[in-house]
């Protein structure tokens, strides 16, 4: 069974404070998302493989250690994901950028995909899917079909704010799936919103409505 990770980290949830308060504007809303993507993703790179070179120092030659050269991907799910995205990539700027579009279909309500870009070696990478809310859970299981369908053997799922029922998808239909959390938040309304959440990400990320 994957695990799910909510980081209690006092920056982070200093941020998401702010980040919930529905009188902070797009800009900075924007790179509040981009600070909490960057410290999220310094929590969720603490597992990456290293291994021993040896250096010189000003001093004198030593061991030390350096990433031992895993292939990543992060996966912003369109369009709020890419709010996320320039956020790790300040971490793991060498990691490539894939992305999957949906939408809601008006009469089964499920999603659908419209658009898919992956990298050419999607067997060999770790996949970070990423997306602010996990509410249903709907489109965090079609982009994790869209990814397994393709090849891709190790992926994990990464959001700012997430309900109890999304993330039970998740573990239901996808139980080997790692979730990374900023605040697990309360339920679902009868709307299919999270609460208390934050409201729409994608609409406050660009200033849509």
């Amino acid at each position: 069974m994957g695990k799910v990770y909510v980081f209690d980290h006092p920056l982070i949830q200093h941020k998401l404070s702010f980040i919930r308060d529905a009188k902070t504007g797009t800009k900075e809303f924007r790179e509040l998302v981009d600070e909490v993507a960057t410290l999220m993703a310094f929590e969720i790179t603490r597992d990456l493989q290293t291994e021993e070179v040896e250096i010189q120092t000003p001093v004198t030659t030593t061991k030390t250690k350096v990433l031992s050269g895993k292939k990543m991907a992060i996966v912003p799910i369109l369009r709020a994901g890419l709010g996320m995205t320039d956020g790790m990539l300040k971490l793991i700027p060498a990691a490539k950028v894939a992305h999957i579009g949906l939408y809601r279909d008006p009469e089964t309500l499920k999603p659908v995909e419209y658009y898919a870009k992956f990298p050419a070696d999607i067997e060999e990478r770790e996949f970070i899917i990423v997306d602010p809310m996990l509410a249903t859970g709907g489109s965090a299981i079609e982009a994790i079909n869209s990814l397994k369908k393709r090849g891709a053997k190790n992926i994990r799922f990464m959001c700012l704010i997430a309900a109890p029922e999304g993330v039970k998808v998740i573990q239901d239909v996808h139980p080997e799936i790692d979730i990374y959390i900023a605040a697990l938040d309360e339920k679902l309304d009868d709307h299919g919103y999270i609460v208390p959440g934050l409201g729409d990400a994608g609409d406050r990320l660009f200033g849509t409505k």
